[in-house]
């Protein structure tokens, strides 16, 4: 029998990637959408055939599961509703709009009982999975260094406006920090300088004596999509462009994973303490950038 799935949310995401995987997965069904936006949700909801629901609350005793695509703070709300009704959860790595939204939405997803995997995209895909197993560990790893250049939250793009209004570092960042983190070892420190709505720059210490620097923005040329992470050792380098490694067969990846883990009641490895985890490194990296600015340092300009 298919897992029965709601959809959480009506934006691009959700549209253009969830909705799609969704439709063609063998063993997920989805029984229904909820939208801020009335005109998307019904859109939405009427192509692909199942009801939008106005009120989040009577969604829930429709669906087995949830798959979201919502702002991080509408996220940390609703998901810690859903959990709390014992609901499988497969989220958006910004947990909540802040690390107490977070906190408790990590709280509310424990005490519930509650099945969870993170939309870390990168990560389900085959070509990403082969560099973290195979390539990385052959370089004896030391140190790496990621770079994120994108055009997603430039003028005229048809990502969602609370992407944007948020900035790279809390939009994209984790799935950046996510690969940096599993190749070297848990973040334990770091340090940023940047603009949080142009360029950031990260230094980063993992545990093991090891070292990384991150640089992101996503306010490059329009189409520009790079994710190119390189890990460097006594064995040599390794190097993965984990966007050009993603593919609509990387949402069916992840998909399939996220029906195992309802299916065996047990979460998934990249589950909501992962994601409670990038997002305390995101925080101390924001604090750091406002803190800068808010004293006119160079380096925060």
């Amino acid at each position: 029998m298919a897992i029965r799935v709601a959809l959480v949310g009506a934006g691009t995401r959700a549209r253009e990637g969830l909705a799609p995987a969704l439709a063609r997965s063998p063993r997920l069904e989805l029984v229904g959408v909820w939208g801020r936006s009335r005109s998307l949700l019904e859109a939405l909801a009427q192509h692909y055939g199942v009801p939008a629901f106005q009120r989040f609350g009577e969604l829930l005793p429709r669906c087995d599961a949830l798959v979201f695509a919502v702002p991080p703070t509408v996220q940390a709300e609703l998901a810690a509703d859903a959990a709390s009704a014992h609901k499988a959860l497969l989220l958006e790595p910004m947990l909540g709009g802040d690390l107490a939204g977070a906190e408790r939405l990590v709280v509310a997803a424990v005490q519930g009982h509650a099945v969870t995997e993170l939309a870390l995209t990168w990560r389900y895909a085959e070509a990403v999975r082969t560099f973290l197993a195979v390539q990385v560990p052959r370089t004896h790893p030391q140190g790496a260094s990621g770079r994120l250049v994108s055009g997603m939250h430039a003028p005229g793009s048809a990502v969602s406006g609370w992407r944007r209004e948020r900035g790279v570092l809390r939009d994209m960042g984790p799935h950046l920090l996510d690969v940096l983190d599993a190749a070297l070892g848990p973040i334990a420190d770091v340090r940023a300088h940047g603009e949080p709505d142009g360029w950031v720059g990260l230094l980063l210490e993992h545990g093991l004596g090891r070292f990384s620097e991150a640089s992101m923005t996503a306010t490059g040329a329009p189409g520009e999509r790079r994710a190119e992470v390189e890990v460097f050792g006594p064995g040599g380098a390794a190097f993965i462009d984990a966007e050009a490694a993603v593919g609509p067969e990387t949402l069916d990846t992840m998909l399939a994973e996220f029906a195992d883990a309802v299916e065996s009641g047990t979460s998934h490895a990249l589950d909501v303490e992962r994601g409670l985890h990038l997002q305390r490194v995101v925080d101390a990296a924001q604090t750091e950038l406002m803190r800068l600015a808010s004293a006119g340092s160079p380096a925060g300009r």
